[in-house]
Order: C-alpha cells, then sequence, then structure tokens
C-alpha cells in the first residue's frame, strides 16, 4: 500500500474557503510549542494550537493568515489553525469578502 502523499499548500491549485464556524484571521503573536495568538476576522483574538500534521509540512510565521476553526466549548477564547494562507490567496481572500480590507 504505501504512505499517503501529503500535498504542501505550493502543489494546491484551489483556494481553500472557510466553511461553517471557521474564520480567517491574522497571526499576532508566536507563544512556542504549538501555540500561536490570532486575531481573527469577527474581532475576537483566540488562543489557537497548530494541529499535527500541519506542525510538521508548514511553518507558521508572524503576520500569517491561517484559517482558524473555533473550539465547541470555548468559542471566544480558542481554536485549532486548520490552514495557511499565501499571500496571492490572501488578495482573493479579500476580493471575496472573506476579510475586510
Amino acid at each position: 500500500m504505501g504512505k499517503k502523499k501529503v500535498l504542501s499548500e505550493g502543489e494546491l491549485k484551489e483556494l481553500v474557503s472557510p466553511g461553517p464556524g471557521q474564520q480567517v484571521g491574522f497571526v499576532t503573536q508566536l507563544l512556542g510549542f504549538d501555540r500561536v495568538r490570532v486575531k481573527c476576522a469577527d474581532g475576537y483574538e483566540r488562543l489557537c494550537r497548530i494541529r499535527g500534521k500541519m506542525k510538521r509540512r508548514v511553518w507558521v510565521r508572524l503576520g500569517d493568515a491561517v484559517l482558524v476553526e473555533p473550539w465547541d466549548f470555548q468559542f471566544k477564547e480558542r481554536g485549532d489553525i486548520r490552514w495557511r494562507y499565501t499571500k496571492s490567496q490572501v488578495h482573493t481572500l479579500r476580493e471575496r469578502g472573506h476579510l475586510p480590507a
């Protein structure tokens, strides 16, 4: 069977847009381990963790745009980072209205 190939964001042509319950935000502070502070488009600043699959293949830096999925029981305070957007993808998100101009 072999190993499943993990695609990097450079190999994907489509844009991952926010689904229901997901927010787009910008990284404001790197806290270490796998935690970052993110200012989301809905106005909340959340403490987010980078999930393990993403942690091994994507570097999240200060100022990066990320896709955040808030937790069910701490909606305003915490969430998981699901995706990191490139600069061209951020421009497309602004045109579509997912990010404020």
